[in-house]
């Protein structure tokens, strides 16, 4: 018996160091939660993995077994931070939830998170980055048009840009690494642009189409020509989606890419984990 109970206390810190830790931070008079996987060790990446429109931190993890499990290899920082009573305040005029009623300062919230595990866990800030799914998505395009100098680059999955009548935001209008991801069957996030229709009829106002989206961050970051065109591998015929992938990439400019999932609805397609495509997406843009 004491054999094992020394074999586990041995093994103890290797468990307990994959364990989700919580903290929080007082934004504005609002205590703002997050939640985090410590680092191998400092200089770490730190990846913020933004929930969609009435989730949470700790939900996302479900999305992300694949990206937790490189985590320490990789050494990266994964931080799931909570949206304010479920949601962000993000770039659209019309999202109708508290957050964006109370005009909550989000980027306060970002801007404290990367202040505080610089501080506590002295991660690389040169490494900062944000991957977001549908409202999570809004967010992180919401950190590149207004504080892109805390972000190296961010990910939007299932997710365009507001429509100039919708958006919410002062552009920073700064070139920045983005990597999208889109379905074209997506009736939730059209792929063409249009009106944003949730539950119980609720709209969201309207968004660009995503070769809008695509074409105003590399337009921004000097790409003139048409982008370099492939079709990823099918390893999932019987989810009757394909990808293509569109890419600008030049040196001294910032990487542009767009994943278009040919049938894809408002989910994930299965023929890539989207979570790794971002991180190898941003370890790209640190070379």
């Amino acid at each position: 018996m004491r054999k094992y109970l020394l074999i586990a206390l041995l093994f103890m810190p290797f468990f307990l160091k994959g364990q989700i830790q919580h903290d929080s931070l007082l934004i504005e008079n609002n205590q703002r939660t997050f939640h985090f996987l410590k680092p191998a060790q400092a200089k770490s990446a730190l990846v913020f993995v933004l929930h969609g429109s009435n989730g949470n931190g700790e939900q996302m993890r479900g999305r992300t077994k694949a990206l937790e499990a490189i985590a320490p290899k990789e050494n990266i920082l994964l931080v799931y931070p909570d949206g304010y009573k479920k949601f962000w305040n993000e770039c659209r005029k019309t999202a109708n939830s508290e957050a964006n009623h109370l005009d909550i300062n989000d980027n306060a919230f970002f801007g404290g998170m990367i202040d505080y595990f610089e501080k506590k866990y002295q991660i690389d800030p040169k490494k900062v980055f944000a991957v977001g799914t549908s409202g999570g998505g809004h967010m992180a395009y919401k950190l590149a048009l207004t504080m892109p100098e805390r972000f190296r680059a961010i990910t939007a999955l299932i997710a365009n840009l507001p429509d100039t009548n919708n958006m919410d935001c002062n552009e920073r209008r700064v070139p920045l690494p983005i990597l999208i991801v889109n379905g074209t069957a997506d009736n939730i996030n059209p792929y063409n642009g249009g009106e944003v229709i949730i539950g119980n009829n609720l709209s969201l106002g309207f968004v660009r189409s995503t070769d809008r989206t695509f074409q105003y961050w590399s337009s921004l970051a000097g790409y003139k020509n048409a982008p370099k065109k492939e079709l990823l591998p099918d390893t999932d015929p019987k989810d009757g989606k394909t990808i293509e992938k569109y890419t600008y990439k030049k040196r001294k400019k910032p990487e542009i890419t767009l994943l278009k999932v040919i049938g894809g609805k408002h989910d994930y397609p299965n023929d890539i984990d989207v979570h790794l495509e971002a991180w190898a997406f941003f370890k790209r843009q640190m070379k």
